[in-house]
């Protein structure tokens, strides 16, 4: 059955929290998954939620907090000694392990790894930190089943006993050699199946995909999506077997990738939460406010400037609005497309020219239908004069704005700038300038010959 965190049960859980009823608060979490108690936790105070933590299995409650975001993570464990987090630390996975210690002072994190029980925990931590964010040893968890290849089958599966216990989803049996270096991997199922004197070196399957620990984690993302894997090795530049990547961390950053782009696409500045600060959310949307604010005034002057034919024809103004919102949607349609064709490396990579080909050529049937449809209706508003100013305007404007889609992001690309900034505000100001200008100028033009 789906949790569901009402506000009647938070209180009914502040209420035996203040009366100190261990006993029914226990029995209400272990009707929880531990995801659903991180759900929870954020809507106590820190102190209500390290109590309520204190309850529970230390394996339950490092699960909790592997769960839990950075920020309300951060916060929480301000109110935990480094005695109380080493007990959790022990329980967890080593990547999840590092990922919370390094959000951590540097003496506290010196003192919970000495004062883990669980030593190579503590070696399988330490190995981990040195890695910097983004890349595949960063993401690895060093927890894995690995056998010799000179193994039979009957010492492969003591050995499977022995290792499982420290694995918690064990997705292949990884083979080496004497040196440690990855050879390849051998399934449960050949195990199983194979007689138990059969040698390992005659079952395991030397075509295995791998990544070194220097790869960027969006390659590591890519290679598990195009193979449709659940856990990828990771070797060092020696083949040697270090650790693992599960599927869990290569979701998760794939989420955060994604909620990154969204908001800058979304003109935010930086990361920031609907439960965030009145000033901290003031300053981050603030520079594209104020960018798209100069844009329209740029705008404004551009209108300026043609008065003389907005006062022989003021029904042109009518049609400001369309010329607009029509050069920001196909820009953001068009840049959009162009995002995506960039974060997919896989496959072939179209050339600008075939790019630029095929967006021209889609944008001249969209500019021809819209154009056509504005131009009727200035018949229809008693304007005919107007059909082709405002059909010849929109189709240009769609010409423009589709080239600007494809360009822009195409260029910041090239430079190393983050092409996801070429959407929103951005892309949406500048064809509003662009288009409005165009706009006049056509009318300036066609009406002159009138």
């Amino acid at each position: 059955m789906t949790f569901e965190l009402t506000q009647d049960y938070l209180d009914q859980l502040h209420a035996y929290i203040e009366a100190g009823d261990d006993e029914r608060l226990r029995a209400e979490m272990e009707e929880l998954y531990p995801a659903d108690i991180s759900e929870i936790l954020n809507e106590l105070d820190a102190e209500q939620a390290h109590y309520l933590l204190s309850l529970l299995d230390e394996s339950v409650g490092a699960e909790i907090l592997a769960n839990l975001d950075t920020a309300d993570r951060t916060d929480f464990l301000k109110t935990f000694t480094s005695e109380q987090l080493a007990p959790l630390v022990n329980e967890m996975d080593s990547d999840d392990a590092v990922d919370m210690l390094n959000e951590q002072p540097i003496q506290v994190r010196e003192e919970v790894i000495g004062l883990l029980e669980d030593r190579e925990q503590a070696r399988f931590i330490i190995d981990l930190l040195h890695y910097d964010d983004g890349v595949a040893g960063s993401l690895m968890q060093k927890e894995l089943i690995k056998i010799n290849v000179n193994l039979t089958v009957n010492a492969c599966i003591e050995e499977i006993r022995q290792q499982a216990e420290d694995v918690e989803n064990v997705y292949a049996i990884y083979v080496v050699d004497d040196q440690g270096k990855l050879l390849g991997l051998v399934s449960l199922k050949k195990i199983v199946l194979s007689q138990k004197y059969v040698k390992i070196a005659d079952i395991y399957d030397d075509d295995i995909v791998f990544v070194e620990t220097y790869r960027p984690v969006d390659e590591v993302a890519e290679l598990m999506q195009k193979y449709d894997l659940d856990a990828i090795p990771v070797v060092n530049v020696q083949q040697r077997l270090l650790g693992r990547i599960t599927i869990d961390d290569v979701v998760d950053v794939i989420t955060e990738q994604a909620e990154e782009d969204r908001q800058v696409i979304s003109g935010l500045a930086g990361e920031v939460e609907e439960d965030d600060s009145v000033w901290l959310r003031s300053k981050v949307q603030l520079p594209w406010l104020v960018a798209g604010a100069v844009g329209s005034l740029m705008a404004a002057t551009v209108i300026n400037g043609f008065q003389s034919e907005l006062g022989k024809i003021a029904a042109l103004a009518a049609f400001i609005p369309i010329i607009g919102s029509t050069g920001g949607n196909v820009g953001i349609q068009t840049s959009s497309l162009i995002l995506q064709s960039l974060a997919d490396t896989s496959g072939l990579t179209t050339t600008l020219g075939r790019r630029l080909l095929r967006t021209l050529a889609v944008a001249l049937i969209n500019g021809l239908v819209v154009g056509l449809i504005a131009g009727t209706y200035t018949f229809l508003i008693g304007e005919p004069r107007l059909f082709f100013v405002v059909a010849t305007s929109l189709l240009s404007v769609v010409l423009l704005a589709s080239f600007m889609g494809t360009v822009t992001p195409l260029l910041l690309s090239k430079t190393g700038i983050n092409p996801a900034v070429a959407s929103g505000p951005f892309i949406t100001t500048a064809n509003d300038l662009i288009g409005i200008g165009v706009y006049f100028l056509i009318a300036q033009w066609l009406l002159s010959e009138l």
